[in-house]
């Protein structure tokens, strides 16, 4: 059963992969940059596509649970960044059911260019499931793509407010909330912006 919002990945996984992989993640991630962890920690990386933001948190030390059910994307992902510091899941938003059993929290969970594949109701029953994966201080970071849709896919324009407010309704308090243009001129050109919203947990 193909999962809600992967529409369009898997008939366009080489040349995402060849997109993606040419984009340094820290240059994808700079306005995040202060609140990932210095020392080593745990990441959870929710839609992590070709694996570039797992290997590069890898990289820095970080153990990483790295989620993608397009297997398209995830089997090659594998075998392009293999690591002992990496483990791989198939699971899926909005549930994260087999996350969610391990019972398991994170110091950091990054949603890059995944918040928008979900519909209203998608989000609203996402975002209790993110926040009980979070530990107490740790973060929630999300970069939310704006503008065109791309042919095939499936994508919602979302506000930064809406996204807030569900948040703070789960003990997920604002600490980043910043619109950009896209680094990428043809992107730019498209129209396409990005914001960058980040959330700190103070659930006990």
């Amino acid at each position: 059963m193909r999962v809600s919002g992967t529409e369009g990945y898997a008939d366009e996984a080489e040349e995402l992969f060849r997109l993606y992989e040419a984009f340094p993640a820290a240059d994808a991630h700079r306005a995040v940059l202060h609140l990932i962890p210095a020392a080593p920690s745990r990441i959870l990386d929710i839609g992590s596509g070709t694996g570039r933001d797992a290997a590069w948190f890898a990289a820095q030390g970080h153990r990483v649970v790295a989620v993608e059910p397009t297997d398209a994307m995830r089997l090659p992902a594998m075998a392009l960044h293999p690591s002992p510091r990496i483990e791989w899941l198939d699971d899926s938003l909005p549930d994260l059911a087999l996350l969610r059993a391990r019972g398991e929290r994170f110091d950091v969970v990054m949603l890059t260019a995944v918040w928008m594949h979900l519909d209203a109701q998608q989000r609203r029953q996402a975002m209790p499931n993110l926040a009980a994966l979070v530990r107490t201080g740790g973060a929630v970071i999300m970069l939310i793509r704006h503008g065109p849709v791309p042919a095939g896919r499936r994508m919602f324009e979302i506000s930064a407010e809406e996204t807030i407010e569900l948040a703070r309704m789960e003990d997920l308090h604002p600490v980043l909330n910043v619109r950009t243009e896209s680094t990428q001129e043809q992107n730019r050109l498209a129209g396409i912006s990005w914001t960058n919203l980040a959330f700190v947990s103070a659930r006990a």
